[in-house]
């Protein structure tokens, strides 16, 4: 009766505490509970790292009015004993889409894309959307409320998630029974940025995450010129940006590196983003560690794949193996690093799985004290709420749970999550904890069983010897119905009454026959027992060590510049090939080149019968990289590789493999003037900032031909779709830079435009151009045009009709980076000649042999082997075709593509002729530091074997143990050439 009483108490509190005080009442009289809570002796988690041993918890009107140990407690107080349980303040969400509506996908269209914006009004782009609010699309839903509720959230920070400028979030407290009004705690909790575009618009641009994050920084710039008030429309997307710019920012990156991406951005435009993670944080914690970020962290960890089928199991490659394994230790990593950062359910399938995860990382090294400071304050600091929720300090909202113990261990039940004062009940208090294991006699026959899952909802398992039997259970209130049927199908149903005076259960069972008897469960561990014992006997999880990158072949060691003496060897200088030649490599430069030579200190290898060269540089690339074409418009000039860079692409290590030191990462031919290029030092086990050559030159990607007037895509709806509307593209855009540099330099006012900037850098000599071209006629219209302009074109790559203008390009000054033999596989390239390197080089030209082939470069050292065989060249002009000269097309000859004193030690000891189908490249030097070893490399190989067996193991383990498994499925990056979209 108590109980009852006590019930209608609080439903009275709840509907009287979030009515107005100017709202009428028609319904009843008119009054205000202003009643006091008392929750009496409990173990209370004030803040993660402020614990009160049977204190006092004093709430009213939804606010904490008092805590600790020795709390006045008024007379108007119900007061309830919570002797033996903890409270904690619930747990916030600040990353959810909690009843905001989702976006629906656009229809689509056909091939045509669509260029405009479909707005008007707005920002030019329909991606960005910062005018949006989440509370106008916002309907509370009771019943996924009760689900966070269940997992320990009061609060949660919702938004509209799609779009790449998303718009305002807003904060919900998990409060079933009052409004709106009472429940939305802040109407405009943070602005809201991603890179993915929108599903629900069709405009083409971004195609890309280079495009993406070139929006966003255009973005920046329009906001800033908008701000001063030098535009004179009315633009409603930059409105709202400048109305939430003072809220919190919060951006979704993701994995594969977008984190540093996105805080690249903000430091460019003093912007410190809350980060929404990938999970992947723990294998570049130094890079993540500098951006001083606060992250949000998914707990959404993989499970084990199914590698039962050995044959099936080798599609899955070792670093999803490692991440499998790795990923659960990510929190514990950020915790040792300093790493602020908040945990949320974002991309768990239901919450349900919530703490099975936070106890996988917990047990992974986790600590407590981290785990909630992640799961309230830290969120409650990076919405700016501090002062309203995240603690059960004094005039917080009353948000907290009440638990039987220590809520991040798996045998603690959660009775109850009070938000903003309202009481919801996930178990009920008083009800008995029947789990436990028992031994079951019934029908004259011992079974052993286990009950276990939550309070409220039990699982049962009734074995006899080591068969497990199909079974169900239900317990409510005082009373347990439980069954099984037996191997030959016997069934067994009973029914106990739970009795608070005993831990055994007993009562009548219906036998197979029908007829009624008695039966027995005597308990022999309780649940909290059996799972300490579990804890106990648990191993701590064993992690394989992470390597740079975290791939196979990766280093466990990033290499170091070393003291080295190669002894005897044949030397390619670029200029001559010397015999029984020694070169002593120090700080990652030649120190000296010449015979008989000692270094002291130095690594000494013997070179005998060996050649050593200048590493190979591809002019033209797409490996190590994320993106390689924006399409969306027909100039991209603004976006660039060098956001794109990938660092772990294998194909980075098997072009060491090949004696690849440098490339050039070209954006694709999707359109005339395309993107910037990114000049990588293949540092195998950098990151991507790592890889950039340092101080490279300024490059960009210019195309020609059929790519970027799309004859064979079948889109009709872009300018250019013609060769002569080609070169309209080229004068429109230089005569608009030129404009715009000139106003630029008078000292106007001026919109910064990044697309302009970098074509006003061709214009004044900064930045150079790399042109995708075939045919003869464009080749002659482009240096026209550039003549036009007053500037030079750099380099013409593929030019496969170059040996018919040569003497023109001579003239001109441009270079011509080509294949060695590849010809008729399109129409445009049906007067491709294998002779084409050796004209355009007797003419002048500077002329390199490219690879645009992640397979091609591997073989660059045989590719330039060719055109001693087509055209007759010189074993030195040969060679020089994949070394010096593509140094001197890229502007870095002075520091690499010879061998030189004074020159980076970029170097490649063969083990035979190098322009030889023989040649083994046996170390691969980047300034003095060996990235690629053939016996380092083999020793790779049994050590990738033997970890994969390891990992196959631990998963098939994880298997029999009971865990959900996924398929095993491969993960095979693409690889990208000129055409890729």
């Amino acid at each position: 009766m108590k109980m009852k009483l006590f019930t209608l108490t609080l439903l009275w509190c709840g509907a009287t505490l979030f009515s107005q005080d100017y709202f009428p009442e028609n319904d009843g009289v008119k009054s205000k509970n202003n009643n006091y809570m008392a929750f009496t002796n409990a173990k209370i988690h004030m803040t993660p790292t402020q614990i009160i041993e049977k204190g006092t918890l004093l709430v009213q009107n939804g606010k904490v009015i008092q805590v600790g140990t020795s709390v006045a407690i008024p007379k108007n107080t119900i007061i309830e004993d919570l002797e033996g349980k903890s409270i904690y303040p619930s747990f916030i969400d600040v990353f959810s889409g909690f009843g905001v509506e989702k976006a629906k996908r656009a229809p689509g269209s056909g091939r045509s894309p669509q260029y405009e914006a479909t707005r008007e009004g707005f920002y030019w782009n329909d991606h960005i959307m910062p005018e949006n609010e989440a509370i106008a699309k916002f309907t509370y839903d009771d019943k996924k409320a009760e689900e966070l509720r269940k997992v320990g959230f009061g609060v949660v920070n919702s938004h509209f998630q799609d779009g790449i400028a998303r718009g305002t979030g807003v904060l919900i407290a998990l409060n079933g029974s009052g409004n709106d009004a009472d429940r939305i705690v802040e109407d405009q909790s943070g602005q809201y940025f991603s890179f993915t575009k929108s599903i629900a618009k069709r405009q083409s641009y971004p195609t890309s995450l280079m495009g993406a994050t070139a929006l966003l920084r255009q973005l920046h710039h329009d906001l800033d010129w908008y701000a001063k008030g030098n535009v004179t429309t009315k633009d409603r997307s930059l409105e709202a940006l400048l109305e939430n710019k003072d809220l919190p920012q919060i951006f979704a990156a993701g994995g594969n590196g977008n984190v540093l991406r996105a805080d690249k951005i903000g430091d460019q435009f003093g912007i410190q983003y809350a980060i929404l993670g990938g999970g992947d944080e723990y294998q570049h914690i130094e890079a993540i560690k500098n951006t001083n970020a606060t992250l949000i962290v998914p707990i959404n960890f993989p499970k084990a794949y199914d590698v039962s089928d050995p044959y099936a199991a080798e599609y899955v490659n070792l670093s999803d193996m490692r991440h499998w394994n790795l990923a659960p230790s990510n929190p514990k990593v950020l915790e040792d690093n300093g790493v602020p950062f908040s945990l949320t359910l974002h991309q768990l399938k239901s919450p349900n799985d919530f703490k099975d995860m936070l106890l996988k990382a917990i047990a992974h090294g986790l600590s407590k004290t981290k785990a909630l400071e992640a799961l309230t304050t830290v969120p409650a600091r990076i919405l700016g709420k501090s002062d309203h929720i995240g603690t059960l300090q004094p005039g917080r909202q009353a948000n907290f749970l009440i638990a039987s113990g220590d809520v991040f261990e798996k045998s603690t039940t959660l009775f109850e999550n009070w938000v903003q004062g309202t009481k919801n009940i996930i178990n009920a208090k008083d009800q008995k904890d029947i789990r436990g294991d028992y031994d079951l006699n019934v029908g004259g026959k011992t079974y052993t069983m286990v009950v276990s899952g939550t309070l409220g909802k039990p699982k049962l398992e009734i074995k006899k010897d080591t068969l497990a039997l199909s079974t169900k259970i239900e317990y409510s209130g005082d009373w347990v119905n439980f069954s099984f049927a037996t191997e030959t199908g016997d069934n067994y149903r009973m029914t106990s009454l739970v009795s608070n005076a005993s831990n055994n259960l007993k009562g009548k069972v219906v036998l197979p026959s029908g007829k009624e008897s008695s039966f027995t469960a005597k308990q022999t561990s309780s649940f909290e027992a059996s799972e300490n014992k579990k804890a106990e006997a648990q191993e701590t999880p064993k992690l394989v060590a992470l390597t740079y990158p975290n791939i196979g072949y990766g280093n466990t060691v990033k290499p170091k510049p070393e003291n080295i003496l190669f002894k005897n060897a044949t030397v390619w200088t670029g200029d001559a090939i010397l015999e029984n030649i020694d070169v002593w490599v120090k700080n990652g430069k030649i120190a000296k080149v010449g015979p008989d030579l000692r270094a002291s200190g130095a690594k000494t290898i013997d070179a005998t019968g060996k050649h050593l060269t200048a590493g190979v540089i591809d002019e033209h690339s797409h490996i190590g990289a994320l993106a390689i074409n924006e399409a969306g418009h027909n100039s991209t000039a603004e976006v660039k590789m060098q956001d794109v860079v990938d660092p772990k692409d294998i194909d980075l290590y098997r072009n060491l493999a090949g004696g690849v030191t440098t490339i050039q990462l070209l954006h694709g031919s999707a359109n005339p003037i395309g993107g910037q290029s990114a000049i990588l030092r293949l540092k195998w086990g950098e990151d991507a900032d790592g890889l950039l050559f340092p101080n490279m030159p300024k490059f960009i990607k210019f195309a020609l031909g059929e790519n970027v007037k799309q004859s064979n895509w079948q889109s009709f709806s872009r300018f250019p779709q013609t060769r002569m509307g080609v070169e309209q593209v080229f004068i429109d855009y230089f005569q608009r830079a030129k404009e715009y540099d000139e106003k630029k330099k008078s000292g106007q006012p001026y919109r910064y435009d990044e697309e302009m900037e970098t074509l006003a850098e061709i214009l004044n000599g900064e930045r150079y151009i790399s042109c995708h071209s075939y045919v003869q006629s464009e080749i002659n219209m482009l240096m026209k045009v550039a003549e036009q302009f007053d500037f030079k074109v750099n380099t013409f790559t593929h030019i496969l009709e170059g040996y018919k203008v040569a003497d023109k390009m001579a003239e001109h000054g441009v270079g011509g980076s080509t294949f060695s033999d590849w010809w008729a596989y399109k129409y445009e390239v049906k007067d491709a000649i294998p002779h084409n390197a050796a004209i355009m080089a007797s003419q002048g030209v500077t002329v390199a042999i490219n690879s645009d082939d992640a397979e091609m470069s591997r073989r660059l050292n045989q590719e330039a082997g060719k055109t001693i065989k087509y055209g007759g060249a010189s074993e030195i002009e040969a060679w020089k075709m994949v070394t010096l000269n593509p140094a001197k097309l890229l502007h870095i000859d002075d520091k690499v593509g010879s061998i030189a004193v004074g020159k980076d030690a970029d170097l490649v000891l063969w083990s035979d002729y190098p322009m030889s189908v023989y040649a083994k490249a046996e170390k691969t030097l980047i300034e003095g530091a060996v990235y690629f070893d053939l016996e380092t490399d083999k020793a790779q190989r049994e050590a990738i074997q033997k970890e994969r067996n390891e990992l196959i193991t631990m998963m098939l383990n994880e298997k029999a143990g009971g865990a959900k498994t996924q398929g095993p499925r491969q993960n095979k990056k693409a690889r990208f050439e000129c055409e890729t979209l």
